[in-house]
C-alpha cells in the first residue's frame, strides 16, 4: 500500500473529528435497510463493514496489514495496524470516540474531509450497525502507547472503556458474534469471504490481507499483490490465450479522481469489465464506466486510421472494440455520489470526463509503444465487426422470414393466454417428451412451455454470428422478447419468471450449465433483474399403498421411507414401500410434474443471482472454455462435493 501519508498526522485524528449526524435507531427492527438482508448475504456484509474501515486506513497510508479470523463458533475478529479508533472524549458528546463510533449511527471520521481523503465507508453506518446486530462486540485499540478495551452487547455498552496496560504500535481489533435473533444463517462461508478479501488485495497493491479459518482443522491464506489490478486482470483472464502478453496499465491523479486502469485482450468472445469506486464494486457501472467505454472506442479507431490499418471512413463500434477484453478500472473519488441504496452506480458527472481524458492519453501511448499488440487488438476488433455484420444480416433475414410467415414467436412455443409479463412464466424444458408432459400439466393461463431439443450451443466458445445461427438459441431469444447484447431491452421481456427445467442427471446438469452460460454472457440483465430461476424436480417418489411422497434429496427419501415403516437405511421394498428414482422429467406424468415442479403452492424454485461477477465470469471460463486443464482442476477440487452422480 502507498506509504505516503496524507497531510493529517496520526496525532491529529481525534474524537472531535467524528461528526454525529443521527442517533442509532431501528437497526435491530429493520436490519435489511442497513445490510441488505438477514440471510447469508447480510451475515457476510457485517465482515465487509469492519474490514472496510481497516482498508480506509490503508488507503489513507496508515495501515499495512489486515487480518480476518473466523473462529470455531463463527464469531469474527478483524485486526489492523492502522492508527486505532480515537479514545479521547468527544468535545460535544462527552463520551470516548470509540464508543461514539460503535453506538451512534452516522458517526464516523469519514465525514471529515481532512481525516480520510477517500473512503469506502462513506455513510458512516458500518461498525455501529455491526455492533447493533451482534450478540456481543469487543474492541481493542492500541494507541499512544496504551491498550484500550470496551465491550458491547446487542449495540449497548456493557463496560466502560478501560486501559489494559501498555502496548507497542497502533491498531484496532474488533471481535463480534452475529445475533441468532436477527440472522437466519449463522455459518460463514470461507469461499465468499476469501473472494472479497482477494479482490480487496488486488485493489490495494502491496497491502497484506490475511484470512484465518479456525474451523475444520484450520486454514490460513495471505493475499498480497504488488502488481495490483494488473495482476487482477491476469487472474480474471484465466486460461484464455492473450492477444498481447503485456497488460496495459496506468495510474494517474486528476483533480476529480485518482484513476487506475489495467486491461488485456484475449482470444475469447466475451467482455469482462469490472469497475470500482473507493474499493466498492460498482456492478451497475456509472459515469466512470461511460468515460472508459467512450475513450476505448475513440482511441482504437483513431489509432487504426492514423496508422492506415483501415480507411478514414471505416469505424469500429463499442461492442467490436470490447470483444475479448478483460479490464479493471479503479477510481478513488473524494465525494462520490452513488445512485440508489446499494452504492453500485457512480453518479459524479465530472468523473466521466476525467476517466475519458486519462484513458485517451494513456491507451494511445500504449498502442504507440506496442505496435504489435495494437495490431493484434485491432485485428481482433475487425473480426468482431465482421461477425457482428453477419449476425445483423442473419437477424434481418429472420425478421423478414417471420413477417412473411405472419408470426414472430417460435412454432414449438406453447404460450400462455395472459399477456401481463409480471404474471407470466416461461419454462425452458429439456426434450420433447418432458415438454409434452409440461404442456399438459401446466396452467395455460400464465405458464408457457418452450421445449429445447438436445444441448444448446456453448456460447463461451462462439462468436455472435454463430450464436444467432443456432435454432434453439434463436427460439429462446424470440420467446423472451428482450433481444441480446447491444439490442437488449428489459422492457421487452414477455415473462418475469424464466425457469430452467432439466432432468436430474449429468446431461440435465450440462444443459442447465449451458443455459446459465448463455444468460450470463448474452443477457446478464435478466439475472440482475431476478427473472432467471432453476426448477427443482424431485429425485424420488416414495409410495406405500395410496400414500405417496416426493423427495428432493436422499435424506428426505430416507425420512419418508422410515415414516412409512421401511428400513432406517432408506430401503423399504420388503415392507411394501416402493421407491422410484426419477432420472428424467419424461418419467413423470403431467399431473405429477405439475404437483412437484410447476405448482407455485408446492414447488421449490431457486432464483439465480450473481454475487460476484468477476468470480462468476472466471468460473464460466474454466468450466465452458476451450482449455481442458482448468476444467480438470475444478472437477478434481470439487468432486468430493458431488451427490447423485449418474454414471
Amino acid at each position: 500500500m502507498a506509504t505516503k501519508k496524507q497531510e493529517q498526522d496520526s496525532s491529529d485524528y481525534t474524537a472531535g473529528q467524528i461528526q454525529v449526524l443521527k442517533g442509532l435507531e431501528a437497526v435491530r427492527k429493520r436490519p435489511g435497510m442497513y445490510i441488505g438482508s438477514t440471510s447469508a448475504r447480510g451475515l457476510h456484509h457485517l465482515v465487509y463493514e469492519v474490514v472496510d474501515n481497516a482498508i480506509d486506513e490503508a488507503m489513507a497510508g496508515y495501515c499495512t496489514e489486515v487480518t480476518t479470523t473466523i473462529h470455531k463458533d463463527d464469531s469474527i475478529t478483524v485486526e489492523d495496524n492502522g492508527r486505532g479508533i480515537p479514545v479521547d472524549l468527544h468535545p460535544t458528546e462527552k463520551i470516548p470516540g470509540v464508543e461514539l463510533a460503535m453506538t451512534v449511527l452516522h458517526a464516523g471520521g469519514k465525514f471529515d474531509k481532512n481525516t480520510y481523503k477517500v473512503s469506502g465507508g462513506l455513510h458512516g453506518v458500518g461498525v455501529s450497525v455491526v455492533n447493533a446486530l451482534s450478540v456481543y462486540l469487543e474492541v481493542e485499540i492500541k494507541r499512544q502507547g496504551s491498550l484500550y478495551h470496551q465491550r458491547y452487547e446487542r449495540g449497548v455498552k456493557a463496560t466502560d472503556l478501560k486501559t489494559l496496560g501498555k502496548a507497542k504500535g497502533t491498531g484496532t481489533k474488533v471481535t463480534f458474534k452475529p445475533d441468532a435473533e436477527i440472522f437466519t444463517e449463522l455459518v460463514y462461508s470461507y469461499e465468499v469471504l476469501s473472494n472479497r478479501l482477494r479482490e480487496l488485495a488486488f485493489l490495494n497493491k502491496g497491502l497484506d490481507i490475511v484470512l484465518v479459518d479456525e474451523r475444520n482443522g484450520g486454514h490460513h491464506e495471505k493475499y498480497r499483490y504488488d502488481g495490483g489490478i494488473a495482476e487482477y486482470v491476469t487472474f480474471l483472464r484465466g486460461a484464455r490465450p492473450a492477444v498481447h502478453e503485456k497488460v496495459c496499465y496506468f495510474e494517474c491523479s486528476k483533480p476529480e479522481a485518482e484513476i487506475e486502469l489495467a486491461l488485456q485482450y484475449d482470444e475469447g468472445y466475451s467482455e469482462n469489465t469490472h469497475t470500482f469506486v473507493n474499493n466498492i464494486n460498482t456492478h451497475e457501472g456509472g459515469m466512470h464506466l461511460t468515460g472508459l467505454k467512450a475513450a476505448l472506442t475513440r482511441t482504437i479507431n483513431d489509432y487504426a486510421r492514423r496508422t492506415g490499418i483501415f480507411k478514414k471512413d471505416d469505424s469500429l463500434s463499442g461492442d467490436d472494440v470490447r470483444e475479448g477484453l478483460t479490464c479493471v478500472l479503479s477510481v478513488r473519488v473524494r465525494e462520490p455520489q452513488f445512485e440508489g441504496q446499494t452504492k453500485t452506480k457512480l453518479g459524479n458527472s465530472e468523473v466521466r470526463g476525467a476517466v475519458e481524458a486519462a484513458v485517451n492519453e494513456h491507451l494511445a501511448m500504449f498502442l504507440d509503444e506496442n505496435p504489435k499488440a495494437a495490431r493484434g487488438i485491432i485485428e481482433k476488433s475487425l473480426q468482431a465487426a465482421r461477425a457482428r455484420e453477419a449476425a445483423r444480416k442473419a437477424r434481418d433475414l429472420a425478421r423478414k422470414k417471420s413477417s412473411l410467415e405472419g408470426g414472430i414467436l417460435p412454432g414449438k412455443l406453447a404460450d400462455c393466454s395472459i399477456t401481463d409479463p409480471a404474471m407470466c412464466e416461461l419454462y425452458l424444458v429439456e426434450g420433447d417428451s418432458a415438454g409434452g408432459s409440461a404442456k399438459q400439466g401446466r396452467d395455460r393461463g400464465y405458464q408457457a412451455i418452450l421445449p429445447l431439443r438436445g444441448k444448446i450451443l456453448n456460447v463461451e466458445r462462439a462468436r455472435i454470428d454463430k450464436i444467432l445461427s443456432n435454432e434453439e438459441i434463436r427460439a429462446m431469444i424470440t420467446a423472451i422478447g428482450t433481444g441480446i447484447k447491444e439490442e437488449f431491452d428489459l422492457k421487452g421481456a414477455r415473462y418475469h419468471k424464466i425457469l430452467i427445467m432439466t432432468d436430474a442427471d449429468v446431461d440435465g446438469a450440462h444443459i442447465r450449465t449451458l443455459l446459465l452460460t448463455f444468460f450470463f454472457r448474452q443477457m446478464p440483465e435478466l439475472i440482475e433483474a431476478g427473472y432467471i430461476y432453476i426448477a427443482q424436480p424431485p429425485l424420488f417418489r416414495v409410495q406405500k399403498g395410496k400414500q405417496e411422497q416426493y423427495a428432493y434429496t436422499e435424506q428426505e427419501r430416507d425420512e419418508y421411507v422410515k415414516r412409512m415403516g421401511g428400513g432406517a437405511d432408506g430401503e423399504g421394498e420388503a415392507k411394501g414401500v416402493r421407491i422410484q428414482r426419477y432420472k428424467g422429467l419424461g418419467e413423470m406424468n403431467p399431473d405429477q410434474l405439475w404437483k412437484t415442479t410447476m405448482d407455485p403452492d408446492t414447488r421449490t424454485i431457486l432464483r439465480v443471482m450473481i454475487e460476484d461477477a468477476a468470480i462468476a465470469s472466471n468460473l464460466f471460463d474454466r468450466l465452458m472454455g476451450d482449455e481442458v486443464e482448468p476444467r480438470r482442476e475444478f472437477i478434481e477440487k470439487n468432486a468430493k462435493y458431488v451427490k447423485n452422480l449418474d454414471v
